[in-house]
């Protein structure tokens, strides 16, 4: 009796060493093979708000996205669409327009960053916000979530949002 249980102590033991060898495998990033997922899902990339150059009569932040590796690159384009402000958790009642060019495509991904910038008239009541919530476009629509931006502005009615471009 005690050659059986040896036998199915030995049995058990090789399955479990199989099974763990096809988690790992299954687990293995695919990034060689383009199947990743796509940096343009709102999970797989981070983005922050910055101050940049004024122009007559407006204040200009800049949102900049980045996308870690392992993440297949992808293409965005036109302005990000459902933009929304709030400050420290609370929803502002602005909403923003768009202005540019709608059609241009610009790769994202790793090592490929891109921003959009967000353009505030001086002249109008401003609002604090401290992060901005957006729907990405492809060429072919809207990219599934909502993305976040962390960072602090101002915003106010008549503020515009631009289209994607390539780089910080």
């Amino acid at each position: 009796m005690q050659v059986n249980r040896r036998s199915a102590i030995t049995v058990t033991a090789m399955l479990v060493v199989a099974a763990a060898a096809s988690t790992v495998a299954q687990a293995s990033p695919a990034t060689e093979s383009g199947t990743a997922p796509s940096a343009c899902r709102p999970a797989n990339h981070t983005a922050k708000i910055t101050d940049a150059p004024a122009s007559a009569g407006h204040h200009h932040y800049r949102v900049t996205l980045t996308a870690p590796r392992g993440y297949d690159p992808c293409e965005l384009a036109g302005s990000p669409t459902d933009v929304r402000f709030s400050d420290h958790g609370s929803q502002t009642p602005l909403t923003a327009g768009r202005y540019g060019d709608q059609h241009t495509v610009v790769t994202f991904g790793p090592g490929h960053p891109v921003h959009f910038d967000i353009q505030v008239p001086n002249d109008a009541r401003q609002v604090s916000a401290d992060e901005a919530s957006f729907t990405l476009q492809a060429p072919d629509g809207q990219i599934p979530g909502t993305s976040f931006a962390d960072g602090t502005l101002k915003v106010a009615t008549g503020t515009l949002i631009g289209p994607l471009q390539q780089g910080a």
